[in-house]
């Protein structure tokens, strides 16, 4: 009777990928640069800055609107 080459079950694959994918993520874990503590509080500031001047834009923007908006109204009332 000849050997049958049959494709392993679908846990020993599932499994055989997750460990795969574990050696995978820690090998590109070594590559990553990790910012020491100066650059960490400079991007942090730099994030919190462009949020404040991002939601000033999106508030001005909504106030003109609703004023625009208003005056619209009253224009057809």
């Amino acid at each position: 009777m000849a050997e049958v080459n049959k494709k392993p079950n679908f846990f020993v694959r599932t499994g055989r990928n997750i460990a795969k994918w574990f050696r995978e993520m820690k090998s590109e874990l070594k590559k990553v640069v990790w910012p020491n503590g100066k650059q960490m509080v400079n991007n942090t500031l730099i994030v919190l800055a462009s949020i404040l001047v991002v939601g000033i834009i999106v508030c001005v923007f909504d106030f003109l609107a609703g004023k625009g908006l208003g005056l619209l109204r009253a224009l057809f009332h």
